[in-house]
């Protein structure tokens, strides 16, 4: 044998036992960790993907609540396990600010970890009480413009998507409003109803149920798309601002190191189970649109782009986390 046929003989011994964990995984059940209350819109999704998973799988998915400090928590139980791919976390665009919120984490939210696929995303919606005197995101804009810091917006938290999303639409229209921050969308909702606060922007699967009763108004998606449940809504560019886009969207991560064709193999996996049309129903109902490309590259690529989106807005807004 020649030392050609040595070196070749020697890569792919090397290469062997990374093939072979691919090829194995799962060997024991998965933990899909969720750094959010069971039951709530981040959870939910996650269950139905641990439910499909464990029937397609030679072992279960198990969904683990892990809360506190926000996702901080869950997040960093993630950064500290095994990198097989046995542990995995479900997160939100929460983990796309965590290093510009947090300037001291016990983890590193970019090094630490591994995108794996992008499961879909749900857009935000500009929404406003039911009687306050606009009725198109155009006349909203004109009436902060006019009344400059005279108007309060609510958010579901200081730092959260809500709050970004909001800042984001008030930093790209130019205009200012007043934060007012609750503990959750369930909190201050009721003061968005009554009039207390006229204007949100919440996310899709939260807001849609107010809408659909009369009880709120919609004013625009912040989606290239509409609604198939507001079809009458105009997306942001429709109503005159392109590229006004803002969603809550669901990804998995792996640990950083865990072995390339190991994530290779939970993304094939989730996108198998994303492609499915049961499952796409289900998802429709809680307004998400699932990513056709459930790529490792194009998970990784999307939070690049977040991260910059984001970071800048935290910036501008000078939004600090205490």
């Amino acid at each position: 044998m020649n030392r050609r046929h040595l070196l070749g003989f020697g890569a792919a011994a090397a290469l062997a036992p990374v093939a072979a964990r691919a090829q194995s995984w799962p060997t024991q059940p998965v933990r899909l960790v969720v750094p959010f209350a069971a039951g709530g819109p981040t959870d939910i999704p996650a269950r139905l993907f641990a439910e499909e998973l464990s029937k397609a799988l030679p072992q279960r998915v198990i969904v683990e609540n892990r809360t506190g400090a926000g996702v901080v928590v869950g997040t960093d139980a993630v950064a500290k396990a095994p990198k097989d791919g046995q542990t995995l976390l479900y997160t939100t665009v929460a983990h796309s600010v965590l290093g510009a919120l947090f300037p001291r984490l016990p983890f590193d939210p970019v090094a630490d970890f591994t995108p794996v696929t992008l499961v879909g995303v749900i857009p935000m919606v500009i929404t406003v009480n039911k009687d306050f005197p606009v009725r198109t995101l155009q006349e909203l804009v004109e009436k902060l413009r006019k009344e400059p810091g005279q108007h309060d917006y609510a958010s579901s938290g200081n730092g959260g998507a809500l709050h970004l999303a909001a800042e984001l639409l008030l930093r790209r229209a130019g205009v200012r409003a007043n934060h007012v921050p609750y503990r959750g969308t369930a909190a201050a909702m009721p003061d968005v109803l009554n009039g207390t606060i006229p204007l949100i922007v919440d996310v899709a699967t939260s807001t849609l149920p107010f809408v659909q009763r009369g009880e709120t108004r919609a004013l625009a998606v912040m989606d290239s798309q509409r609604l198939p449940q507001l079809p009458d809504v105009p997306t942001t560019a429709e109503a005159g601002f392109p590229g006004l886009e803002a969603y809550t969207w669901h990804m998995v991560l792996a640990p950083s190191g865990t072995p390339a064709p190991v994530v290779d193999t939970i993304a094939q996996a989730f996108g198998k189970v994303a492609a499915e049309r049961a499952t796409q129903a289900r998802l429709a109902e809680l307004a998400m649109r699932l990513e056709p490309d459930s790529s490792p590259a194009r998970a990784a690529a999307w939070m690049v782009s977040e991260r910059a989106k984001w970071e800048g807005i935290i910036r501008e807004a000078g939004i600090r986390i205490d």
